[in-house]
């Protein structure tokens, strides 16, 4: 018999984690405090981001896996404490866009979050890795393998996913450099965070929601979806203009 799926929240709760979760959130606030400094209109989108992200976070943790913890005894520690990464960026983007709106902002945001974004959530892998929360399913790769509390060995999805950030986070101190890319980083991030995370998570112990698929694999797809939508509606504009 296969081993049970885990809950993130079956591990006890370490002050490494919560310092590395506090430390990306505080290394976004330092980022657009500097950035708000030179521009102040832009403090009120990162207001709107970091309040997006947090309600983007909660309902889609609610959405793939809420469901599961409602019979547990302590559901409502288990509802009040989930939150997901793939929700925070699609909330986070929505936050953004609506303060923005509301504002009457005008100019391009996107390259000012594409690098503290990915650096951002490789602090909070590094905090799932020390919870030993966002678990790989059990393999066979022993080199590789990451040993959860009973001692099962696992695929290190946390790991995986922090080497990923922070290659990205490498390439973009390329990418920013080039005219291609310029106000549509952030976009690319989406496309490939998006890929990235509908296969790998076949790779962690999520509870599928339909048809052997994860909730976090449909985001996933929306979050890809938006960032190849918007880096093609973005260069168009830009032609527009170039054009004009």
């Amino acid at each position: 018999m296969p081993p049970a799926s885990q809950h993130w929240l079956d591990a006890p709760l370490t002050e490494p984690y919560r310092w590395t979760m506090l430390g990306a959130i505080a290394l976004s606030a330092c980022y657009w405090l500097v950035k708000s400094k030179r521009e102040p209109a832009l403090l009120p989108i990162y207001i709107g981001a970091l309040g997006g992200a947090f309600l983007g976070a909660k309902l889609a943790y609610l959405f793939a896996e809420g469901w599961r913890d409602w019979p547990m005894p302590d559901h409502w520690q288990r509802l009040f404490a989930g939150k997901s990464v793939i929700g925070g960026l699609l909330g986070g983007y929505a936050g953004v866009e609506l303060m923005k709106l509301f504002t009457g902002y005008k100019k391009y945001t996107s390259d000012l979050f594409a690098l503290v974004v990915p650096l951002g959530i490789a602090l909070g892998r590094v905090g799932c890795w020390l919870q030993g929360c966002c678990l790989g399913k059990p393999t066979a790769l022993h080199l590789i393998a990451a040993r959860d509390k009973l001692g099962i060995e696992r695929w290190p999805a946390s790991r995986v996913e922090l080497i990923f950030q922070l290659v990205v986070f490498a390439v973009f101190l390329v990418l920013r450099r080039h005219a291609t890319f310029t106000g549509r980083l952030i976009f690319v991030y989406f496309a490939v965070y998006g890929i990235f995370r509908f296969f790998h998570e076949f790779m962690r112990d999520t509870p599928p929601l339909v048809a052997g698929i994860t909730g976090y694999q449909i985001l996933s797809l929306i979050t890809a979806a938006t960032g190849v939508g918007m880096f093609i509606k973005r260069g168009r504009k830009t032609a527009h203009w170039c054009a004009a």
